[in-house]
């Protein structure tokens, strides 16, 4: 097991999610299990994913790393929203690797840096290295992955605050190129409508997951703009997806929805769980920008 001498300290572990180590693994590993995944022909390049609590968006997230299963990927990308209150357009942590009960993840310093620098130097824009960040939507989704993956990997942590269309677009070309050479896959950690009654938050969630399905980063920018539709990671989605398609994405699979009153049973005031593959089909007409 790695053990790292500088690890993020985890802010949610006994409170999003079990703190006891066994715990944690069989109710990540349940979640997983329980997914009944659709058909899924060619190459998954990335999922979408849910970043609440276990309680309430494991289920759903189950599906996106069932997906993943068999895969042997030496790099994750997770792209999610920062939520707290940076100024910077895009975060990543400074310290060496995440720490969860499962044990300790490393960061692909490397990695983070090649994409920093090709960023950078098609926005001007830069990303900032911070500690002790207590951002809770790239540490939800790596219990999943250390369940998933039974080989060693590093993560690249992406924490976006600057969800402008041209800063999304050229972060996902900055992933895509350095993803090229890499044996990788992406997360794009994101909740879907915040606190409508189920019926309007269905109606919400359609319209984003029709923009997500579609592979149209645009239309989930211009959704959230025009408030037909709300992701509170709508740019990590947006960048995922503009670099899963430079790299060949082609499709894009519902794998599954649900809200937390599914949970809770409390349809009032819910929040909205979409799990999304996005995949390289081979002998399908590719998109284009």
């Amino acid at each position: 097991m790695t053990h790292l001498t500088d690890p993020r300290p985890s802010p949610l572990a006994g409170r999003w999610y079990p703190g006891d180590a066994d715990t944690l693994a069989q109710s990540v590993d349940k979640y997983i299990a329980n997914a009944e995944l659709p058909d899924i022909p060619g190459d998954i390049l990335a999922v979408a994913a849910p970043h609440a609590g276990h309680r309430y968006s494991g289920p759903v997230a189950g599906y996106a790393f069932a997906a993943l299963r068999g895969m042997r990927p030496a790099l994750v990308v997770i792209a999610s929203p920062m939520h707290q209150p940076y100024l910077e357009p895009v975060l990543t942590s400074a310290h060496d690797g995440y720490r969860t009960p499962l044990g300790d993840v490393p960061i692909s310093r490397d990695v983070v840096e090649e994409i920093g620098q090709i960023f950078r130097a098609t926005t001007g824009l830069e990303i900032t290295a911070v500690r002790n960040d207590r951002e809770h939507s790239i540490e939800i989704e790596i219990p999943f992955l250390q369940r998933t993956f039974s080989h060693p990997f590093e993560i690249v942590p992406l924490m976006i605050r600057h969800q402008t269309p041209d800063a999304m677009h050229s972060l996902g070309k900055a992933i895509a190129q350095t993803l090229a050479s890499q044996d990788a896959i992406m997360v794009a950690s994101t909740d879907l409508s915040h606190f409508h009654d189920a019926q309007t938050a269905k109606s919400l969630d359609e319209v984003m997951i029709e923009e997500i399905v579609a592979l149209n980063p645009e239309g989930i920018l211009q959704a959230e703009k025009d408030r037909k539709g709300f992701a509170c990671g709508r740019g990590a989605v947006a960048a995922v997806i503009w670099a899963a398609k430079e790299l060949g994405a082609n499709k894009a699979h519902l794998l599954n929805y649900a809200h937390s009153g599914d949970v809770t049973g409390d349809d009032r005031e819910v929040v909205g769980y979409a799990a999304v593959a996005m995949v390289r089909e081979s002998g399908k007409q590719e998109i284009s920008d």
